[in-house]
C-alpha cells in the first residue's frame, strides 16, 4: 500500500490551504448566499479587449510566444510605464509576460532565495506570499502592521526585523487585504533603510491603478537608487478586469529578469498568447475602462466604509485596492468565529483577518468589487448579524 504522507515534500506538508478558498468554496454550495470574499472585479473585461482575443484566434494566432512574451505587448509595457512613472525598461531584456502576477512573484522568490534566506513580508498581507517563500527553501519573517499605522510599513520595524540572513523585502502596496497605500515620503523612509544593503525588493504592484487619494501611486523602482534592486510586479487581473485571462508581467534589471525568465521558460514556457493579444489591446485603448472602474469601485468604497462604521465596527479608511479590513474586536469573537456565523446564520461570506497572517486577527476582509445591489443587500445581512449578537450579549 502506498504511503502518500511520505511522498509528500517536507515543505508541501507544512504550507496549509488559502483561507480565502475555504469560504469560497461554502458559498458556492449554499442557495441565496451572498460573498463579499474574493477579490474579483465584478466587471467584464472591456469589449475592446475580449474583441483583440477572439481576432487573435480566428486568425489563428495559436502558437506559442517567446519565453518572454510577445514583443508587442512587451513594448506596450514599457511605453506604459515611461507614462505613469517615469521609469525606463528594456523591453527585449527586463519586462517578462507571465500567468497572472502570481507567477512572477514564484519565479522571483524561486530565483534568488536559498534554503535558510529569510523574506520579510509585511502583514496582513497577501495569502501566496509566505507559501511561496517555503517551498522555494527560504524563511518567511513576518513584519507586523497594525490600523494606529494604517496597516504601513514603518521604518523601525524594518530596520528591527534585517538579519544577515535577510534577502528579500516584499512590498505589497496598494496591500491586500487592508486597502492600505504608501506614500512617495513613506517609501522614501523604506528605501534609507535598504540603501546600504543587498536586499532585494519584489514589489507587488497589482492593485497600482486602483487608488482613491489625491496622490498617484508611486512605484518603488521610481525612488533614487532603488530600480537596481526592484522587481516589479503587476498585471492586467485587476485594473483591466481580466482575472482569467491570466495575464502579469515583472520588470527589473536585466541582470536579474534573465534568471526570473529561465524558471519561466522551463516550468510555463510562454503566457497565454490569446491573453497577450487581448493585452496589447488593454493598454492601448483600456484607460477610460480603467478610470471608469476606479471611479464604481470609490463610489462603493465610500459607501461601505459609511455602512461598516455605521454597524459599530472600526474601520480606518483604506486608499487602494478593493477592500476593507474592520475591526471586529467589539463582538468578543474570533475572526474565524465571526466569519463562520456570519455566513451559517445570515448568508454572507468574508475572509478571516488571520488567513493574511497573525497579525490580521480580530479583522476581517471585506470586497467591495461587487455591485452596489450586493452590497446593500450584504450590508442588511451583516447588521441584523451584529444586531442579533448584541441582544444575545445584553
Amino acid at each position: 500500500m502506498v504511503d502518500y504522507e511520505q511522498l509528500l515534500s517536507d515543505r508541501v506538508k507544512i504550507v496549509k490551504p488559502s483561507g480565502i478558498r475555504k469560504f469560497f468554496d461554502i458559498v458556492s454550495t449554499m442557495e441565496d448566499a451572498i460573498s463579499l470574499g474574493v477579490g474579483e472585479p465584478d466587471f467584464e473585461t472591456p469589449w475592446a479587449i475580449r474583441r483583440a482575443g477572439i481576432q487573435s484566434l480566428e486568425k489563428g494566432r495559436t502558437f506559442y510566444t517567446s519565453n518572454w512574451g510577445l514583443a508587442e505587448l512587451r513594448s506596450q509595457i514599457a511605453g506604459l510605464t515611461r507614462r505613469k512613472y517615469q521609469l525606463s525598461y528594456d523591453a527585449e531584456k527586463e519586462i517578462l509576460i507571465t500567468v497572472g502576477g502570481s507567477e512572477a512573484i514564484d519565479n522571483a522568490l524561486r530565483a534568488f532565495v536559498s534554503a535558510g534566506d529569510e523574506v520579510l513580508i509585511p502583514e496582513p498581507s497577501f495569502v501566496c506570499y509566505t507559501p511561496l517563500t517555503i517551498m522555494a527553501g527560504g524563511t518567511p519573517v513576518p513584519l507586523p502592521t497594525v490600523a494606529e499605522d494604517q496597516f504601513k510599513l514603518t521604518p523601525e520595524r524594518l530596520r528591527a526585523a534585517i538579519t544577515p540572513k535577510t534577502k528579500v523585502l516584499i512590498l505589497p502596496y496598494p496591500n491586500n487585504p487592508t486597502g492600505a497605500i504608501m506614500t512617495r515620503d513613506e517609501l522614501e523612509t523604506i528605501a534609507a533603510v535598504l540603501r546600504d544593503t543587498n536586499i532585494l525588493v519584489i514589489s507587488d504592484e497589482i492593485y497600482c491603478s486602483l487608488t482613491y487619494g489625491p496622490d498617484r501611486h508611486v512605484c518603488f523602482a521610481e525612488l533614487p537608487g532603488m530600480r537596481e534592486r526592484t522587481i516589479v510586479v503587476d498585471g492586467f487581473s485587476k485594473s483591466y478586469a481580466m482575472t482569467g485571462w491570466r495575464l502579469g508581467w515583472a520588470m527589473g534589471p536585466k541582470e536579474l529578469m534573465k534568471h526570473i525568465c529561465k524558471i519561466h521558460q522551463f516550468g510555463i514556457m510562454s503566457a497565454p498568447t490569446t491573453a497577450q493579444f487581448a493585452g496589447i489591446e488593454a493598454i492601448r485603448t483600456g484607460d477610460d475602462d480603467v478610470e471608469h472602474m476606479r471611479t464604481q469601485y470609490d463610489i462603493r468604497r465610500r459607501y461601505l466604509l459609511g455602512e461598516l462604521r455605521a454597524m459599530g465596527l472600526e474601520c480606518f479608511e483604506p486608499e487602494g485596492a478593493f477592500y476593507m479590513f474592520p475591526s471586529i474586536a467589539s463582538t468578543g469573537l474570533s475572526s474565524e468565529e465571526f466569519c463562520e456565523r456570519l455566513l451559517r446564520e445570515h448568508k454572507v461570506a468574508v475572509v478571516p483577518g488571520n488567513a493574511f497572517g497573525d497579525s490580521g486577527e480580530g479583522h476581517v476582509r471585506i470586497s467591495y468589487s461587487y455591485s452596489m445591489n450586493h452590497l446593500r443587500e450584504a450590508c442588511f445581512r451583516m447588521r441584523n448579524f451584529l444586531d442579533h449578537l448584541e441582544q444575545s450579549h445584553a
